[in-house]
């Protein structure tokens, strides 16, 4: 049975991640070592690659979930015809290296018939462990450097290649489950007190989640959505990884599947004034440390995405004997954009540290330093054509979203020196800035169109022309930035979400077809808040807030006419465009305000 993206709900510890169905069943997959496949399922939908479920004996029972409160605590109740329990699932927030996955099956009343069955397979489900018995209470699997150790009362059985149990769960009864994740060259995990770790966890997350504390009509849904992206940061790094799955398809069916468990760049700058403007100035002050640290080096070098711990070689290969969800193939490791040429980073990153400094994160010479190399670099590097922001695996072109980032690149440096006092060759910076403006507004704007298209001489429209008022390149009152919008509410929008562009084009040499992209449908929300057209503004985010599964998590792209989710899942892209527009919608200091004055008086977090 394929499972659909949206029945999952994410469990995790800020090192691993894992997806809970709806029918009990749970994926988890190892992120930090990615090139290895060290996990129980790579992608949804691939029984044979490995599954922990957990069901009611009665196919009838009645299953509801939520998170405990502001947590990452997920509870599932099932009632059926003899009684009633809830399974507890969640996993211990920990640094030592070791991961676990607990779950507490909780009788509630009478009595309620259980079957559990474990499927574990490595290397993306080509390895099928060994197991041995230690007591009666442990399982450990162990194949090359990867070792699995289930401990639980309940005695699992053999059968054929798989290990099931039936058992009973009466009314005040608790019986845990807790699988351990750890290196085979090493001793087992010790042995943990589920209990206890509930409690521990719950007052974790309990705790991080306090720290929001502004009001709001959509409290709920920002605060959800901050501690998923807590959930999609590896905690010893500061790095927040785009979707703790791979090649989950933006059409069901087809070839547009990839490995989204890295960071990129681009995310940088909506991502950081999420998080300051919410009052996490940690976590924002980590992730900005990350970002220097994954571009520190050759400016030659740059990539525009890393490994959560800032690794640069991440290859891309296909993996052949997966079937891909639902037939989506290919099933793709690693990510083959890494190397591609795209020049929206460059000022991602300098906008993300210009902010970071208007927020008051500690500073350091070093960083400017950096950041100076860079734009020594793409002072010449800004009139090549690239990939572009969609990582298209076509002919490069000279995309206008490209080019307005490579102006946002020179003026936050010019900005950076005239507030902070920096050194920099203004003069030579402010003449570049001015250049590629009046290059943009003459080649990316097409008067028959009406709007900026995607790329120099083309008629396509691209909804990456919506961050051209958010980023301060032109006013919202501006004309052009008006039939733009226009433009893309008239051509981009397929049943009241926008697309990227259409893929019927032959610009990324891949099949047509994908779901909306919801993060441009955020970006309109965006938009129409600056142009004064809030109640449309609120329409369209309240349309997007109901795309949320019953647990408020949100994947890539939406299919509106199949009405399901698709792409990776769950999105931190999506999740951090999702706050920033309530932010617009709700505060009185807005971000798309904010970067659009390049920083002006507003201030961040104010």
């Amino acid at each position: 049975m394929t499972r659909r993206i949206e029945d999952y709900a994410l469990i995790g510890d800020c090192e691993t991640g894992a997806l809970v169905s709806r029918d009990g069943s749970i994926d988890w997959l190892c992120w930090p070592r990615f090139d290895s496949g060290a996990m129980f399922a790579a992608l949804l939908g691939t029984p044979d690659n490995g599954r922990w479920s957990l069901t009611a004996a009665d196919a009838k029972a009645r299953r509801t979930r939520r998170y405990r409160g502001n947590t990452l605590i997920l509870e599932t109740e099932i009632e059926t015809a003899d009684g009633a329990a809830v399974v507890i699932d969640f996993m211990p927030v920990r640094s030592r290296g070791v991961s676990h996955v607990v779950r507490l099956v909780c009788g509630k009343q009478g009595t309620v018939a259980m079957e559990t069955e474990l499927v574990i397979r490595f290397d993306y489900g080509s390895i099928v462990p060994w197991l041995t018995r230690h007591e009666e209470t442990t399982l450990v699997a162990v194949a090359g450097p990867d070792m699995v150790v289930l401990r639980s009362p309940v005695r699992l059985k053999p059968d054929h290649l798989k290990h099931c149990a039936r058992f009973t769960v009466a009314a005040g009864q608790t019986i845990p489950f807790t699988l351990s994740y750890g290196l085979s060259y090493r001793d087992p995990p010790k042995p943990i007190d589920a209990i206890e770790e509930l409690n521990s966890v719950d007052e974790f997350w309990t705790g991080w989640s306090s720290k929001y504390d502004q009001g709001g009509p959509y409290k709920d849904a920002v605060l959800r959505s901050l501690i998923t992206l807590k959930a999609l940061t590896y905690q010893q790094t500061g790095g927040i990884v785009a979707a703790v799955t791979t090649s989950l398809p933006e059409a069901v069916g087809g070839a547009r599947n990839w490995d989204y468990r890295f960071c990129w760049l681009r995310d940088a700058t909506f991502t950081l004034l999420s998080l300051m403007n919410s009052g996490y100035y940690g976590e924002a002050a980590k992730w900005r440390s990350w970002l220097q640290r994954a571009v520190a080096g050759d400016p030659a070098q740059v990539q525009i995405m890393y490994g959560l711990a800032g690794e640069r070689r991440l290859t891309e290969w296909e993996v052949s004997w997966l079937a891909g969800y639902e037939g989506s193939r290919p099933v793709r490791i690693g990510n083959a954009a890494a190397t591609q040429l795209q020049l929206d980073i460059y000022g991602e990153v300098m906008d993300a540290l210009y902010f970071g400094r208007l927020g008051a994160l500690s500073e350091n010479q070093s960083a400017w330093d950096l950041q100076l190399k860079l734009l020594e670099r793409l002072e010449t590097l800004w009139r090549e054509p690239d990939e572009g922001i969609w990582e298209v695996r076509g002919p490069r072109r000279h995309f206008t979203h490209s080019k307005v980032m490579a102006w946002v690149a020179f003026d936050r440096a010019i900005k950076s020196v005239e507030r902070f006092k920096l050194d920099g060759p203004l003069e030579r910076w402010r003449k570049i800035r001015a250049e590629i403006h009046a290059q943009v507004c003459e080649d990316g704007f097409d008067s028959d169109v009406g709007a900026f298209v995607q790329s120099y001489g083309a008629t396509e429209l691209d909804a990456s022309a919506l961050t051209i008022p958010l980023v301060g390149f032109l006013p919202p009152s501006d004309p052009r930035v008006k039939s733009t919008v226009a433009a893309i509410e008239r051509h981009l929008i397929r049943d009241g979400l926008v697309l990227r562009y259409h893929t019927e084009s032959t610009i990324d040499g891949l099949d047509p077809g994908e779901g909306a992209f919801l993060a441009c449908s955020f970006w309109l929300v965006d938009n129409l808040v600056m142009l004064g057209r809030h109640d449309d503004a609120q329409r369209l985010f309240e349309r997007l807030l109901g795309l949320r599964n019953d647990v408020g998590l949100l994947s890539e792209e939406y299919d509106a006419i199949a009405g399901r989710m698709v792409g990776n899942f769950p999105q931190a892209f999506s999740h951090v465009s999702l706050v920033n527009s309530a932010h617009n919608l709700s505060r009185r200091h807005k971000p798309a305000e904010q970067r659009s004055e390049s920083g002006g008086e507003a201030g961040v977090g104010a």
